[in-house]
């Protein structure tokens, strides 16, 4: 691949997330660092950062949220 594999464009793209509940766009052919899961698959880029947008409401991690708040 030339150029960033982080910039948009066409693809898959998936979205992974850490033990702290932090949210990340990351492409399929790169290595996972540790401590992160898939949560979704096979997204374009838009689908992935909808994904990211409904489900990552807080952008603290969860250890510095208090108690009741939304995520």
């Amino acid at each position: 691949m030339i150029g960033n594999p982080f910039d948009p464009g066409d693809g898959t793209w998936l979205v992974v997330v850490n033990n702290a509940g932090q949210h990340a766009l990351w492409r399929p052919f790169l290595d996972m660092p540790p401590g992160w899961r898939v949560v979704l698959r096979d997204a374009d880029h838009d689908a992935a950062l909808d994904y990211v947008e409904r489900n990552w409401t807080a952008l603290q991690p969860a250890r510095h949220s208090k108690p009741g708040a939304t995520r």
